[in-house]
C-alpha cells in the first residue's frame, strides 16, 4: 500500500487571528472615513509610482497581516483617488456605506457561488425577494416582479444590463436563430442617442454586430433627449435597406448631462418596428424612491427591460446592477447552456430560479447581501432623504452658477447633476477644470455639450454636505 504523505501546513489564517486581524481592519475602514478629507481628492501618483513601492518579487515565506495594512497606508493610499470623499464630484458616485459594506464582508465570509438555486437557494431567494423590494420602493410597473413572466436580477454594472438586453433583442428578433449560427453583422440595427453610455456600442460589439449597427439619434438641442421623430427615420431608412431593427437603449439620465429621453415615445416605435426597448437608468433611476421623482418612470410599463444602479447614488458598494425584464422567455433563451455537470433535481422541476442564465458569466458573488442590508439599514425613509439631499445640494450650486455671468448653465438639472461651462470657451473652461482638480480640494469630469466644452458636477458622496459645495464653488468661482 502506498504510504500517504501529510501535506504541509499552508499557514491559514485561524478563527482567533481572523477576529483580530478583522477588527484591526474594520478600524482601519472608520479611521479612513474619518480621516478621509485629509487626502486630494484626486490621486497625485504619476505612473509607476505604486509599483515602484512594491517589492519586485512575491514573498517566499508568509508575512504578518499587520506589514500589510502597513503597507497600505504607505504605498496604496498616495495611489488611491477617494471616490467617497465628500468633494469627488466626477463621474457619477460608487457609493459605499457602512451597512453595505458589511454585507459585502458576510457575502465574502460565506463564499457562496450561487450560480444555480441549488448551490445555495438563499443566495437565490434573497435576490429574487430584495429585487422585488426594490421595484416596490421605485414603482416600477408590475410586469417586473418575480411573480409574474418578468423578474429581476443584480448584473455586475449597467454595462452588463445593456450586453444581456441586446442578446435577448437578438434572440427575439431572430427566433433564436442568432444563437445557433450566429449574428451575421450588416443584418440587425440598434439605436440609442448620442447622449447614451459607450457601453451600448461596446454590446454591439460583444454581441457580434460590431459598431457600425450602431444607429445615433438625434438629441434636442436644449433637453438633449433622444428625438423620436429621428428614431423613426432611423429605422424607416434601414427597413427599406433590408436592415432589421432590433433593440432601442433609452437613457434615463444620460451621463453626460443627466437627459431623460422621451421613453413613452421610443418605446410606440420600437414596439410599431418589432424591437425590444431597454431603459438605461443606472444613475438616475433610483431616485425614484422618492415619489415627486416618480416621473423619471413614465412610460416602463411598455419597456422590455430596465436598468440602474443601487451602487452609484443608493448608498450601496460597487458591483450592484438592478436590472428587470418584464418577460424572461426572450432573456433565458439567449443565454441558457445546461451542461450535464450542472443538472440538478431543483432546476429539472421548474419551480426554481438559476440566475446563471439570467447573465453572462457562470458565477456570481451573493452581492443580494449588501442590498438587503442597505435596505434595512435606511429603510424607505432614509434612501428618500439621501436622495432629496443630494438634489438640493445640486441645485444650490447651479443657482451659484445662474447668478455669475461668466458661467452658463448648458444643460436641465432637475436631479444631483450640473452640467455648466464658462462662456469665455473650451480653453478657458477645461484650464479651470485642471487647476480645480490639481488642487486636490475637489474632482470634476467634463463632457461636450452641442460640440462645446462643458463640466460636469455630480453630487452623490454619502458624506458631501452644504459647505462641500460651497467651497467648490468657491474654488471655481476664484480661479
Amino acid at each position: 500500500m502506498q504510504q500517504v504523505v501529510e501535506p504541509e501546513a499552508a499557514g491559514h489564517m485561524t478563527p482567533d487571528e481572523f477576529r483580530r486581524h478583522g477588527h484591526a481592519v474594520v478600524d482601519w475602514i472608520a479611521d479612513y472615513y474619518e480621516r478621509i478629507e485629509s487626502f486630494p481628492v484626486l490621486s497625485q501618483a504619476a505612473p509607476g509610482d505604486v509599483r515602484a513601492g512594491l517589492p519586485a518579487h512575491p514573498p517566499e515565506k508568509g508575512e504578518p497581516f499587520e506589514d500589510v495594512l502597513r503597507d497600505l497606508d504607505r504605498t496604496i493610499l498616495p495611489g488611491i483617488t477617494h471616490w467617497q470623499h465628500p468633494s469627488f464630484f466626477a463621474y457619477f458616485p460608487g457609493n459605499s456605506t457602512g451597512p453595505a459594506i458589511l454585507g459585502d464582508l458576510l457575502s465574502s465570509g460565506l463564499g457562496v457561488q450561487g450560480m444555480l438555486w441549488a448551490t445555495s437557494p438563499a443566495a437565490t431567494e434573497l435576490e429574487t425577494h430584495v429585487l422585488d423590494w426594490l421595484a416596490e420602493l421605485l414603482d416600477l410597473p408590475a410586469q417586473f416582479r418575480s411573480d409574474g413572466p418578468g423578474g429581476g436580477v443584480i448584473q455586475s454594472t449597467a454595462s452588463d444590463a445593456s450586453l444581456v438586453a441586446l442578446l435577448a433583442a437578438l434572440h427575439r428578433v431572430s427566433d433564436g436563430d442568432t444563437e445557433r449560427h450566429g449574428v451575421a453583422a450588416g443584418r440587425y440595427a440598434v439605436y440609442t442617442s448620442h447622449q447614451t453610455h459607450s457601453s451600448v456600442e461596446k454590446a454591439c460589439r460583444i454581441a457580434g454586430l460590431g459598431a457600425d449597427a450602431l444607429r445615433k439619434i438625434d438629441v434636442d438641442p436644449v433637453t438633449l433627449a433622444a428625438r423620436p421623430d429621428h428614431l423613426r427615420a432611423l429605422i424607416d431608412a434601414d427597413r427599406a435597406a433590408g436592415m432589421i431593427p432590433a433593440c432601442v437603449v433609452a437613457s434615463v439620465g444620460a451621463t453626460g448631462t443627466g437627459a431623460v429621453d422621451p421613453v413613452p415615445e421610443l418605446t410606440a416605435i420600437a414596439k410599431e418596428a418589432g424591437a425590444w426597448l431597454h431603459v438605461d437608468a443606472a444613475w438616475a433611476g433610483v431616485a425614484a424612491v422618492a415619489p415627486e421623482l416618480r416621473w423619471l418612470n413614465a412610460g416602463l410599463d411598455g419597456v422590455d427591460s430596465y436598468a440602474t444602479n443601487p451602487h452609484k447614488w443608493l448608498l450601496t458598494t460597487f458591483d450592484c446592477d438592478a436590472f428587470w425584464v418584464a418577460d424572461r422567455a426572450a432573456l433565458l433563451g439567449a443565454l441558457s447552456i445546461l451542461p450535464e455537470y450542472l443538472r440538478n433535481a431543483a432546476s429539472e422541476s421548474g419551480a426554481v430560479i438559476d440566475y446563471r442564465d439570467w447573465q453572462v458569466p457562470l458565477g456570481r458573488r451573493f452581492r443580494a447581501l449588501k442590498l438587503w442590508a442597505v435596505l434595512r439599514w435606511y429603510g424607505a425613509e432614509g434612501l428618500r432623504a439621501h436622495i432629496r439631499g443630494h438634489v438640493a445640494l445640486a441645485q444650490r450650486f447651479a443657482s451659484h452658477v445662474a447668478a455669475d455671468a461668466r458661467f452658463e448653465l448648458v444643460a436641465p438639472h432637475p436631479l444631483s447633476l450640473v452640467t455648466f461651462r464658462l462662456r469665455a470657451g473650451d480653453d478657458a473652461t477645461l484650464a479651470l477644470m485642471r487647476r480645480v482638480n490639481e488642487s486636490g480640494a475637489a474632482y470634476l469630469t467634463h463632457t461636450l455639450v452641442n460640440g462645446r466644452a462643458a463640466l460636469r458636477l455630480a453630487i452623490g458622496s454619502t458624506r458631501t454636505e452644504l459647505r462641500h459645495v460651497d467651497a467648490v464653488w468657491a474654488l471655481l468661482s476664484a480661479s
